[in-house]
């Protein structure tokens, strides 16, 4: 148990990290949007409202938002009486509130949480994780989610995802200034040949700085998904339950119908089509690991 309180606290220093990471990639970003668009110092302060809004928004309406996307439905305490008993026996086990419950209709076995921290989260889980697992093995995928709640997963996983479609929007919106002939006006002029060096390093680190920050974005999530199991886990005291519900998600190998690459992160397992390939691009680490971590516990 001490060596799972160390990694949670280790986990988040390499959260902090990659928030200022995030927040220095964001102001690169803005400095070059400037220059490629032609705007300058009003380009860096049109791409920092930009940014500071769509933080903000995240921050409050981070929850809203996933629901909106899923078309997740609030859980009716009569009809899914059982999964509200389930959700506050783990409650009290992991001393956090309870959560708003809601459920997505779908036939796949998954579930995801979100919200800005344990006093405004929402954990969510689709009908088909309903009637296809029992007890145990539900109970271990609502701990895995808990546990996400209670170390500030979901916050900063939000967080993550919309400063990466920060950096992806504003690159787009340079690039399209560029093909209007924004950046025309500072390439030849005052600045001559460091004018023209800025705009080929800007364009290059655009190009990049999407990708780059995607990447190291899914590979800290991924561990918070190893870290997750080993949390819900430890609340359950029966880490077989969790595996046992990833064995059946890998056997059916189903999509959530209304998952996309912007809320993939959130979920239990990987949402999408052909989830079973791992790499550099996965959203969660591959679900034979996490079987065998689970089983060696």
């Amino acid at each position: 148990m001490p060596e799972l309180y160390q990694q949670i606290a280790d986990n988040k220093r390499k959260s902090w990290l990659f928030v200022l990471f995030l927040f220095v990639l964001v102001a690169v970003v803005m400095f070059f949007f400037g220059i490629l668009t032609g705007m300058g110092s009003f380009g860096f302060i049109l791409a920092l409202l930009i940014a500071g809004f769509s933080a903000i928004g995240s921050y409050y309406w981070s929850d809203k938002i996933v629901i909106a996307a899923t078309g997740a439905q609030p859980a009716d305490g009569k009809q899914y009486f059982k999964l509200h008993s389930l959700i506050e026996g783990l409650c009290i086990a992991g001393g956090l509130p309870k959560p708003k419950v809601y459920v997505l209709e779908d036939d796949a076995i998954n579930a995801f949480a979100t919200g800005r921290d344990p006093k405004h989260a929402v954990v969510c889980v689709t009908t088909g994780a309903l009637r296809k697992l029992d007890k145990s093995e539900l109970e271990g995928v609502l701990a895995h989610e808990l546990s996400h709640v209670k170390n500030y997963d979901v916050r900063f996983v939000t967080f993550a995802v919309v400063m990466v479609g920060i950096v992806g929007i504003l690159a787009n919106m340079a690039f399209r200034g560029m093909l209007f002939g924004g950046g025309n006006r500072d390439r030849g002029g005052k600045g001559g040949s460091l004018g023209i060096a800025l705009v080929v390093i800007g364009i290059l680190f655009l190009i990049l700085a999407p990708l780059f920050a995607k990447l190291v974005q899914l590979a800290v999530s991924r561990k918070r998904e190893y870290l997750a199991d080993a949390s819900g886990s430890a609340m359950t005291r029966y880490p077989d339950g969790l595996a046992s519900a990833l064995e059946k998600i890998k056997k059916e190998n189903l999509p959530v119908k209304t998952a996309s690459d912007t809320t993939a992160s959130l979920f239990f397992a990987n949402p999408l089509k052909n989830f079973s390939v791992g790499g550099l691009f996965a959203t969660h680490p591959p679900i034979e690991e996490r079987i065998k971590r689970l089983k060696a516990m």
